[in-house]
């Protein structure tokens, strides 16, 4: 749980510029498909399908977009904050959160060990 907080944290710093692992809905910008994609995501963790979620993500990850990274990010941020008495019941695992983060930062050229 602490290595992946790390990598998420060393994303959102050095990578994203920001504070927060929080995506933020964007407002006026050229960025609707991510938004959508965002709220599908939501959706799916809610409703605890988080391999389905995780398949969606990668499905419509735009590696020319860093809104795709912060979307990547903040997914496993939330997959990262649930007990593991839920994410075994999701069929879901720690280790599977960490390499989703860093096989999402490899899209983006960034090698995360």
């Amino acid at each position: 749980m602490r290595q992946i907080k790390d990598m998420i944290n060393f994303l959102i710093s050095v990578i994203l510029h920001k504070k927060t692992a929080n995506y933020e809905i964007s407002i006026g910008q050229n960025t609707a498909a991510a938004d959508t994609l965002y709220r599908q995501l939501s959706e799916l963790i809610e409703e605890l399908k988080i391999n389905e979620a995780e398949n969606l993500l990668f499905e419509n990850i735009n590696a020319g977009s860093l809104r795709y990274l912060e979307l990547a990010v903040d997914f496993y941020s939330r997959l990262n904050d649930l007990d593991d008495e839920t994410l075994e019941k999701c069929g879901f695992s720690r280790r599977e959160i960490e390499e989703g983060l860093k096989d999402s930062a490899k899209l983006f050229g960034v090698p995360v060990l």
